[in-house]
């Protein structure tokens, strides 16, 4: 970015005449550095999945439903489970697509049209995580609270005074809150940064006049 950065103050210190080869080279230079940006979030994707599926071959799910005699309902989870698959190599395949088409394209119009694209596709992706994070989450503690044999006794206890349901609630709540704000936190963090870049690349752009 340094480099990118020398070659802007030249090019708005320079005359007409240099202008234009300027804007040439800094478009180049953007180019390079937004294809590099979608590569990584490309990269950091691919990443992601493969930890989650790591961890989900030590999770204990099988053994967890057993003990609370309910293994039938191992065909949902195996359900939910294909489903964040599919759609997180949904996702995948279409940054791929924009890597390879801002890789390649050799218009600005075009280039800042995949840069938003881009981006859009990013958030969306965020919000799908933190979603399914939440959703997970609250189907643990639920599960936990109805159907975990150490929770039968607490469960009808709960339940029998109103003051400490609301109060479980709340820590249910605020418990929701504090895990899903972690996780948007290293979502900001890692994919924030990289989008950021890549929109001040659109704005750079935009306000090239070739």
């Amino acid at each position: 970015m340094e480099e990118l950065d020398l070659l802007k103050k030249d090019w708005n210190k320079t005359n007409a005449n240099f202008k234009e080869v300027s804007e040439r080279e800094l478009y180049k230079m953007l180019h390079k550095n937004s294809s590099s940006i979608v590569k990584w979030i490309l990269i950091i994707s691919i990443c992601e999945i493969l930890l989650w599926t790591a961890l989900n071959l030590f999770n204990n799910i099988d053994e967890l439903l057993a003990s609370m005699n309910h293994t039938e309902l191992k065909i949902y989870f195996d359900a939910v489970s294909v489903f964040n698959y599919v759609v997180s190599i949904g996702f995948i395949i279409q940054f791929y697509r924009n890597y390879k088409k801002i890789s390649t394209v050799a218009s600005t119009a075009t280039l800042m049209k995949t840069i938003l694209t881009t981006r859009k596709t990013v958030r969306y992706y965020v919000k799908y995580n933190l979603f399914m994070i939440v959703f997970g989450f609250i189907v643990g503690i639920l599960l936990a609270f109805n159907y975990s044999p150490e929770m039968i006794g607490m469960r009808d206890k709960i339940m029998s005074q109103p003051s400490t349901m609301a109060g479980i609630i709340v820590a249910i709540l605020i418990s929701t809150c504090v895990f899903v704000g972690v996780f948007w936190v290293f979502y900001r963090l890692l994919y924030g940064i990289l989008t950021k870049r890549l929109y001040n690349n659109y704005k750079e752009l935009k306000a090239i006049d070739f």
